[in-house]
């Protein structure tokens, strides 16, 4: 599997949002209904939708989140079948961070809940996409610290 970061992607090619957020200075996951794992907020683009609509809807539809400032990191690439990529072809996304103020009280959503930890999961197999997820957050802690 191979995780790659980019300045820019032309539009066309994003297909997925993924949302590394907080919450009153706790990192936040969700853990899907079907799986015991951790994962980011995050899902795919839908037709004719702008990417940082999917990333606000996304993470309002997992978390529950209604009062949140969102921002964009980067563009990335992962390479590699997974779960939401067969074929294993490079496939294209947009990474955000968002800071969470408010939540709904109920999840209307796939997700069965959502956690605020202290510390990001440690072992591979606490979360949905080990080989992805923690370099999509390193990423963002790189680029919040390092300018």
């Amino acid at each position: 599997m191979k995780v790659r970061f980019y300045k820019q992607i032309e539009d066309r090619l994003l297909k997925f949002a993924v949302i590394v957020a907080t919450s009153e200075g706790k990192w936040v996951f969700c853990r899907h209904k079907d799986r015991d794992t951790l994962e980011c907020p995050g899902g795919h683009r839908e037709r004719r939708e702008k990417i940082l609509d999917t990333a606000k809807r996304e993470l309002s539809e997992e978390t529950g989140a209604v009062d949140f400032h969102i921002e964009p990191v980067c563009a990335y690439s992962v390479t590699g079948s997974n779960r939401v990529n067969q074929s294993g072809k490079e496939t294209f996304g947009m990474l955000y961070f968002a800071d969470i103020k408010t939540f709904r009280k109920k999840l209307n959503s796939e997700m069965a809940e959502v956690l605020l930890m202290d510390n990001l999961p440690v072992r591979s197999d606490q979360w949905t996409y080990p080989e992805i997820q923690p370099k999509l957050i390193q990423e963002v802690l790189y680029r919040e610290c390092c300018g």
